[in-house]
């Protein structure tokens, strides 16, 4: 299982460009469709705690699918797997080329990789999207975040996203005590 758990995420790590969010639709696609390691809900989970911890997304979706499928090896063995091709790669590079973005070739090969990964990123959050629990107010968090993202950016704005997320959670938190409290006057009526 420890080599399984190294090698899916080697293979990630190897083949993933733009960093944790390029990566998140294949740590999908493997954990959770292929491998069935984890399940959605869960999934789902450690998306929205990887992205509120430190450290980048694709560590902590590494790290926690290979503890809830290893243990502590298991969580060592796929961070390390999502980790050392990376690491292997810069390190390559750095060590032959001073400038290897001055290459037009190589500029241009990461301009069209940029626009993969922001379909990757798209087809992610669309495939979320479809397997959320779709209510009022879930769909309303989740135009607001996205109104307010695209005012963001139009307007060039500096606001962190950390700060949607915070408001989400917190929103979320009064939403769902105050309908745990509305059904429980209904079961005693």
């Amino acid at each position: 299982m420890l080599f399984k758990l190294f090698y899916t995420f080697a293979k990630i790590g190897l083949f993933t460009f733009g960093g944790g969010y390029g990566m998140i639709a294949i740590v999908q696609d493997e954990c959770v469709e292929k491998k069935r390691w984890i399940t959605e809900d869960e999934f789902a989970t450690v998306l929205t705690i990887a992205e509120s911890t430190p450290g980048p997304i694709a560590i902590n979706c590494a790290t926690y699918t290979g503890y809830a499928q290893g243990g502590i090896w298991g969580a060592i063995a796929a961070t390390f797997g999502v980790v050392l091709p990376s690491f292997v790669i810069i390190f390559l590079i750095s060590s032959f080329f001073d400038n290897l973005l001055a290459y037009p070739i190589v500029a241009n090969a990461f301009r069209g990789i940029q626009i993969g990964v922001g379909l990757i990123i798209f087809r992610a959050g669309y495939n979320m999207f479809k397997k959320m629990k779709k209510n009022a107010f879930s769909i309303v968090i989740l135009a607001s975040a996205l109104l307010i993202m695209l005012a963001i950016n139009f307007f060039a704005l500096n606001f962190s996203t950390i700060y949607l997320l915070i408001i989400a959670g917190l929103l979320g938190v009064i939403f769902y005590r105050i309908q745990k409290i509305r059904e429980g006057k209904k079961v005693e009526s």
